[in-house]
């Protein structure tokens, strides 16, 4: 079983395909650019993400939950992603689940509030890399992938 896990934004989307077993198949970024219109740079991010969908054929998904606390100028931008990675979940029938930062952290080490440092060194050595996936956001949707893995076993 393979699983798209996405860690959402509207500048850099991360995205990985891992199969059940914790084994990576892929990951990367869709990165848009800030001097595009809003609107462009969705529409970017729903084709790439197509393209991501029909070449690896994942069975399911899994998305982190967006969690604000200082940047009300950005919510909206990211919902707006948030909106159309759903849209687009939703077209090719991927079920998916939704996860916070303090699920997928607890997930992978025990600890809800673990570091960005100690989730992309646990991503580096559960997936076997030679360095720690970049960018960040990739490095997060592994992490993703792997909490939707974990509840898929349980």
């Amino acid at each position: 079983m393979k699983i798209l896990g996405l860690d959402p934004g509207y500048g850099i989307v991360g995205w990985s395909i891992v199969e059940k077993n914790f084994k990576l198949v892929d990951y990367g970024s869709i990165e848009t650019s800030s001097q595009e219109k809003i609107e462009n740079r969705l529409f970017f991010i729903h084709t790439k993400l197509n393209e991501i969908i029909n070449f690896y054929q994942p069975d399911c998904a899994a998305v982190e939950k967006i969690f604000f606390t200082k940047n009300s100028k950005t919510i909206i931008d990211v919902s707006k992603a948030i909106g159309v990675i759903s849209l687009t979940l939703k077209l090719h029938n991927l079920s998916f689940g939704e996860y916070t930062p303090l699920q997928i952290k607890k997930a992978m080490t025990g600890f809800g509030r673990a570091s960005k440092e100690q989730m992309q060194t646990i991503m580096k050595m559960m997936f076997k890399l030679k360095e720690i996936p970049k960018p960040d956001d990739a490095a997060d949707a592994l992490a993703v992938a792997a909490c939707h893995s974990f509840s898929l076993i349980n």
